[in-house]
């Protein structure tokens, strides 16, 4: 194990990636002047800290309930059925 930036124990490790992704990573790495790993680090805390990965459906359609406009009882009333896949 070794210290990352003085900050965190890491390790190494392998991973098997299609071709595609590799030159896309190494694409950003060059335009963004860093490394590889920096990049899979950066993709990584991203992906894994991020809440929409996290948690329930509910949890995460809170933010959006009610954000929409339509009629409250669009889900319960026939009313608004009548013609749904006329």
């Amino acid at each position: 194990m070794m210290k990352l930036a003085g900050r965190y124990d890491v390790v190494t490790i392998a991973v098997k990636l299609p071709e595609p992704i590799e030159a896309q990573i190494d694409a950003t790495a060059r335009r963004r002047g860093t490394t590889r790993s920096a990049i899979i680090r950066e993709a990584l805390m991203q992906f894994l800290g991020s809440p929409r990965h996290s948690g329930t459906v509910g949890e995460a359609a809170r933010g959006i309930a009610g954000s929409v406009s339509g009629p409250r009882d669009l889900s319960t009333n026939p009313r608004h059925l009548r013609d749904y896949g006329s």
